[in-house]
């Protein structure tokens, strides 16, 4: 079974597809796909679990050795996202670009410094700018296993941008926001001192199995960001 071809860099990786509902569901599908290729292990080996925490993780089954791999799950208007990545826990969120009251909704949740930040933006691009402080919320919120609660939405995050960056007073947290496209965005947090590559490894429509090659899988997605 072909593995990625890692750098032995931190990297957390990016699997997206269609999510039209059916089964079998297509985030058990992704998840699968990301244990297969980084545990380098068969699928019949992998069974998907949770952590104390609540967040999903893939582990393989007891009598062939204890190992998990950190992921997260995210879904929206058709579409399915999962992040995974070996070295620590890691959160993924992503969100359909569609109209909303930015400003409003800022002012209900958000620190007053984001939404100074936000009133500055250009007004034709606020609303994707409000999504990004948004996903990037969630997606440190699954990274910590704890979602939004516990003043979530007040925590202060950085400016939207890749690569992964530090998450104000919180020297173990970053986030970033790889470029997804089709009216999407995306969010990757990672618990982290230090930086994390992210990559796209699968983008909807490019399905990529464990029996492909890592070089094929590179080729046709080559969306790698490095880290500082």
């Amino acid at each position: 079974m072909a593995q990625l071809t890692v750098s032995g860099r931190d990297t957390a990786y990016v699997w997206v597809d269609r999510h039209t509902g059916g089964q079998p569901d297509p985030a058990a599908v992704l998840l699968r796909r990301a244990g297969a290729l980084l545990l380098g292990r068969a699928d019949s080996e992998l069974v998907l679990t949770h952590d104390r925490e609540g967040r999903p993780v893939v582990g393989v089954d007891e009598t062939t050795g204890s190992v998990e791999l950190a992921v997260s799950v995210s879904r929206t208007a058709g579409l399915v996202v999962v992040a995974a990545r070996r070295a620590g826990a890691v959160g993924v969120d992503v969100e359909r670009v569609r109209p909303l009251p930015a400003l409003a909704l800022a002012r209900r949740w958000f620190p007053p410094a984001e939404l100074a930040w936000l009133g500055d933006r250009p007004e034709a691009g606020r609303t994707v700018d409000f999504l990004r402080l948004w996903t990037a919320k969630e997606a440190v919120g699954k990274a910590l296993g704890r979602g939004l609660r516990d003043g979530g939405l007040s925590r202060l995050m950085p400016p939207p941008g890749l690569p992964l960056r530090q998450v104000p007073g919180a020297e173990h947290l970053r986030v970033g926001h790889p470029h997804l496209g089709g009216g999407f965005v995306l969010a990757v947090a990672t618990q982290a001192s230090g930086p994390v590559d992210v990559e796209v490894v699968q983008r909807p429509g490019h399905g990529v199995t464990a029996e492909r090659s890592a070089s094929v899988e590179r080729t046709s997605l080559p969306v790698v960001v490095r880290g500082n």
